[in-house]
């Protein structure tokens, strides 16, 4: 398990638009493997399941390194909140799709396995 804490910080808001908004941290100086997890993100002493990418988001010409975590269960404004998000499993490499409709598809793949 991995321990990431930091600000949520505005992004691209592409999540929003495809259904899986995000949580952002920036995550050029975390040492952890580019990918997809399944984890926990913790704010104010509760607990959200949720799926986290690292990386650069090479579908979406995403030049910095973010760390995305989408709550599941949760509804709300994070930004400028602190929040600690827990790496648990890496369920894959991130990796370029096609199309932002191909990522879609893949994300609703990725969250019934972080489920």
């Amino acid at each position: 398990m991995i321990i990431i804490k930091g600000i949520v910080i505005k992004g691209q808001q592409l999540g929003r638009k495809m259904g899986f908004p995000t949580a952002n941290i920036d995550a050029q100086e975390k040492r952890v493997e580019n990918g997809v997890y399944r984890s926990m993100v913790r704010i104010d002493g509760k607990s959200y399941r949720a799926m986290t990418n690292v990386g650069l988001r090479p579908s979406v010409d995403g030049r910095t390194r973010l760390l995305e975590a989408h709550l599941f269960d949760f509804d709300g404004d994070l930004y400028g909140r602190r929040i600690q998000v827990e790496l648990l499993e890496k369920i894959r490499d991130e990796r370029k799709f096609a199309s932002i409709e191909e990522l879609r598809a893949q994300l609703e793949i990725d969250a019934e396995s972080c489920r």
